[in-house]
């Protein structure tokens, strides 16, 4: 879940929960409330709030408590969907446990990710050069926003489903991000699953 606040067209805080897969979508208000939704299949996307009040622009965190008090607001608005997101960061510390190469590419590789459970690998699909098994490095999980602005889903590159990305240090604005091509390179030692600091975990 991604949460953005513009004061400037209506103080309306902005949910985006899923990726509409270049669908249609068509919405539906109730009080203050706007719900996102696809044509095809009624799945919720996005929630819009109005009249909200918070102290920046842009990108903005919530915390679980406030997560909460947006899913009482909708269930008081008489919606029967909930958010159904994550306050959660989702860039993960993750390792490589698999790796092989890409049916249709002579420079991407399939990598079978541990993003927290050994039990339920993640597939994403890298090009990097450095990729390897065994390589502590940052997974951007479906949906995360990039320092750019862009937006991270569940995507296809050449045929092969990837559930998110492998994150460049220069791709996170990292500080002394090295200027070569390749994913970040964690310690050995952290755990996968980790939420991603930038202060305790990388030494660029």
């Amino acid at each position: 879940m991604i949460a953005f606040f513009n004061k400037n067209i209506g103080n309306v805080l902005m949910l985006v929960i899923a990726d509409n897969q270049g669908t249609k979508i068509d919405y539906e208000r109730r009080a203050d409330i706007t719900r996102i939704f696809r044509e095809d299949t009624g799945e919720t996307v996005a929630w819009n709030f109005f009249g909200k009040e918070f102290e920046k622009n842009g990108e903005i965190k919530l915390s679980e408590k406030k997560v909460w008090k947006l899913e009482d607001e909708i269930a008081e608005a008489g919606f029967m969907d909930t958010i159904e997101g994550t306050a959660a960061s989702q860039f993960k510390v993750a390792e490589i446990v698999e790796m092989e190469d890409h049916p249709d590419s002579d420079h991407l590789h399939v990598c079978q990710v541990n993003v927290g459970n050994p039990e339920h690998l993640v597939q994403i699909v890298s090009g990097a050069p450095n990729t390897h098994v065994g390589l502590k490095t940052v997974a951007a999980l479906p949906i995360s926003l990039m320092p750019n602005g862009t937006l991270i889903f569940e995507g296809s590159l050449r045929g092969v489903t990837s559930f998110g990305m492998l994150c460049s240090a220069r791709e996170l604005n990292l500080p002394n991000a090295p200027q070569v091509r390749g994913i970040i390179e964690l310690s050995d030692n952290l755990v996968a699953g980790l939420d991603f600091k930038e202060k305790e975990m990388w030494h660029g």
